[in-house]
Formats: structure tokens, sequence, C-alpha cells
């Protein structure tokens, strides 16, 4: 087994880490269609501290266009409802019998446009990160001793063929998050 395997793997698992990073980021954006994790964003002040939503409440979608919220705590029914209606997302929660509901109103094209502006800078934050992980690699592998000359440049053409393929997977997420956004 060649001495650059080991490197190669760190930065396949570096880069995959960052991939998901990306993944779980785009759930948070809003499309027409509700999600349960379209609220992990929010963090709402329990017990005197900021905690996310889902460690206080339920989550669940009900109906295409509606989130429901549902708390553990009947006292934090308040503070949720404040977190959602204060978050970025432009949602108006309304609380009925100790349920939260969140409808999802039909996004406009100037919002869409927004959102679709803040998926480039998400998709961007995933590019650097595999970016990074890979100049990192590469550092590794020009500090590798007793290994060929030959050896460092395939590990080096390993690590860019590996390197484009996850830039491949984030611009594919990217396109198929932002048809999404996009569609009426």
């Amino acid at each position: 087994m060649s001495t650059t395997q080991p490197i190669l793997k760190e930065c396949r698992a570096g880069m995959e880490r960052a991939l998901e990073n990306s993944r779980k980021e785009f759930g948070t954006i809003r499309t027409n269609k509700a999600s349960p994790n379209l609220l992990d964003t929010i963090r709402v002040e329990a017990y005197g501290q900021m905690v996310p939503i889902n460690q206080v409440a339920g989550i669940s979608v009900p109906e295409p266009r509606m989130v429901t919220v549902t708390p553990w705590d009947k006292g934090l029914a308040q503070p949720i409802e404040k977190a959602i209606r204060d978050s970025d997302l432009g949602l108006n929660p309304a609380s009925q019998a100790g349920v939260i509901r969140v409808p999802l109103p039909a996004l406009n094209e100037q919002r869409r446009k927004e959102l679709v502006k803040v998926l480039h800078k998400l998709a961007e934050e995933g590019r650097v990160a595999v970016r990074h992980a890979r100049t990192e690699s590469r550092d590794k592998l020009k500090k590798l001793k007793g290994v060929s000359e030959d050896d460092i440049k395939h590990g080096e053409k390993d690590l860019q063929k590996v390197h484009d393929e996850f830039m491949g997977k984030i611009d594919e997420l990217l396109e198929h998050k932002e048809a999404e956004i996009m569609e009426v």
C-alpha cells in the first residue's frame, strides 16, 4: 500500500464532512415545500439559555405548506413562537391549544432570488471547505519522507480528482436546490 493512501483517505473524509455540512445548510433554506429541518437554525431562549428549537419541541409537517411545532413544555410556547417570528425566515406562527402552526406563505420572485443568493453563499462556503481539505492534504504529501517524487505527483493527481468530484457534488446540490426554490 502506498504511503499516500492514508492522506487521500483523510482528505476524502474532510471533503465528505464539507459536503454533508453543505447538505444540512441547504436543508434549512426554505422552498415552497415545508420540511421539519426548515426551523433547524432557530434557537429559543429556554431555561436561561439559547437552545435549538428541536431540543424543546417536536416538529412535524402535516401538510405541504404547514409546519407544526409542539413544545414539550407548554410554558415555552410563547418563546418558541417569538423565536420563529424573529428569525429571518419570514414566517408568521400562530399558537392554538399548545400547538404552534407555522403556515408557509408563497414565495414571491424577489424572495426567491434572495434565497438563491444565500444558497450560492452557502455553496461557496462548502467549496472553500473542500479546497481547504485538498490544500491541507497536498501540504502533507509534500512533507512525506522517503517517498519518490512520482508517488507524490500521483498522489497530487488523485487529490485533484477527489477535489473535482466533491466540487461537482456541491454544484449538483446547488443546482437541485436552486431549481426547487425557483419552481413556482
